[in-house]
């Protein structure tokens, strides 16, 4: 892969080639990262050519500061929490209420879930709470950030992570007590 201060460069100089690079580079694991907040490919895809757009029309914003896929990232984050926002689907499932923390078990089931098989217990969470997730265990914000992007409360981005992480623990431990042959379908 070429220096990324040259292919940014040549990027800014609206090099197609260049562009084409850039793009082939970081859309398969920035389509990972899309399809992480929403609930179809489909959807994802729509987030991540939005996101390229940005990306592109903000390269000039761009430092060299930090790694450069990291950049993108937040980009891409942001994209997808603000097609959750005006998409019907998802914005009636991101509601976020004021509630108190549900108890978290400090159990560790005994599990064999691979990464796609916990992608997809993820995914089939609420989409606020897969939202909340996603931000806090995978990109690590902090609850204040979170709260900030979400304009919630931190207590509320606690609550609602606690209650994900609560889902997912009974979903593993649910999933784990199957016999081998039935645990997972690949749905």
């Amino acid at each position: 892969m070429m220096e990324y201060s040259v292919l940014v460069k040549d990027c800014l100089k609206q090099k197609p080639v260049a562009q084409q690079q850039l793009y082939d580079h970081f859309a398969p694991s920035m389509l990972g990262v899309c399809y992480r907040y929403t609930k179809s490919l489909s959807d994802a895809e729509d987030v991540l050519q939005e996101g390229f757009i940005k990306v592109f029309m903000h390269l000039a914003d761009y430092k060299f500061k930090g790694e450069l896929g990291g950049w993108i990232r937040r980009i891409m984050v942001t994209t997808a929490l603000n097609y959750l926002k005006k998409n019907k689907r998802y914005r009636q499932e991101m509601v976020f209420a004021e509630t108190p923390l549900h108890p978290v078990s400090d159990q560790n089931p005994a599990i064999d879930l691979d990464a796609r098989q916990l992608s997809d217990l993820i995914r089939q969470l609420p989409a606020g709470f897969q939202t909340i997730f996603n931000l806090y265990a995978i990109e690590g914000y902090t609850h204040v950030e979170i709260g900030q992007m979400l304009g919630i409360s931190d207590g509320t981005s606690k609550s609602q992570y606690a209650r994900a992480r609560y889902l997912l623990i009974e979903w593993i431990e649910k999933y784990s007590s199957l016999p081998k042959n039935e645990q997972y379908a690949g749905k």
